[in-house]
């Protein structure tokens, strides 16, 4: 397979912001140089009322401390700090963020009825080298009045994210976006995913067989498969996302810019020798 890897962009370039007004440059143009979808310059926060949003930020910061919470046990916490809640309307909140606990059960992802779900491919697989394996997930990332939807790409041997995107709703455009954006720098071997109605559409498994690329789809109750961006999320809420209080969806990509470039540039993991994911995905160049 042709080595297509592009170096990363310095980190001055990487934190910019698109001008609305900017005397030389269109937003398209400013979009295009960002590598960002148009359409999500101009997303406005999804809402829910006030009293859902609190009890929404309440859930979000238990189930990253504890992502094998279910509905039940989210229900008990919050009403051991005094909320007056009840199951029913925990459910309907942790589905509206796209949460469900990491724990084996039965129907644990549903994919599109007439979607094809693919086979497991990393069963005894040793991860060995960047490109071999790349995985995704989306997270729900909070704001002061409302909340979007994040999702990333992975190289699970490095941790490099190599392309996310925001959106205010989890129709597939967005996940599509960060996809092209992945496949502009490098090609993996594996794509492994869950079977969620994103991954699972014509379009995103389409683009993935159009570049040879084998499809992985975790299966029901596998607790480990997507462990990599599962410490991504907890990183990026704890490090960046719990730090702010971001009220606007610009506000929030900014942040994320900031945070994405620093997570593959200047971060290092221990279980990397304290390297960067930069440093060891970009080694062999």
């Amino acid at each position: 397979m042709a080595e297509k890897k592009i170096a990363p962009r310095p980190l001055a370039e990487k934190r910019g912001w698109i001008e609305p007004e900017h005397g030389a440059l269109a937003v398209q143009r400013q979009c295009g140089l960002l590598g960002l979808a148009r359409s999500s310059y101009y997303y406005q926060a999804r809402g829910e009322d006030a009293e859902n949003v609190r009890l929404m930020r309440l859930i979000d910061e238990e189930f990253t401390r504890h992502p094998f919470y279910g509905s039940r046990r989210i229900t008990a916490y919050l009403r051991r700090q005094g909320e007056f809640v009840n199951r029913k309307r925990i459910q309907r909140l942790m589905h509206v963020m796209g949460l469900e606990a990491v724990y084996p059960k039965p129907k644990l992802s549903q994919a599109h009825p007439e979607h094809r779900v693919y086979p497991y491919l990393l069963r005894n697989v040793q991860i060995a080298r960047p490109d071999q394996v790349w995985s995704t997930d989306i997270t729900y990332i909070r704001l002061r009045h409302g909340f979007v939807y994040l999702m990333a790409i992975l190289d699970w041997f490095s941790r490099y994210v190599l392309s996310w995107e925001l959106s205010t709703s989890l129709e597939t455009e967005f996940c599509l976006t960060a996809l092209e954006r992945a496949l502009q720098q490098s090609t993996p071997e594996i794509f492994n995913s869950d079977q969620g109605s994103q991954f699972t559409s014509l379009a995103f498994t389409g683009q993935l067989e159009a570049a040879g690329v084998a499809i992985s789809m975790d299966g029901r109750g596998r607790v480990f498969d997507n462990i990599f961006v599962e410490r991504l999320w907890r990183s990026v809420k704890y490090e960046k996302v719990y730090l702010n209080d971001w009220q606007q969806v610009p506000e929030a990509r900014t942040g994320l810019h900031e945070y994405m470039g620093f997570y593959n540039d200047e971060r290092p993991h221990q279980s990397l020798q304290d390297l960067t994911p930069a440093e060891v995905y970009f080694r062999r160049m």
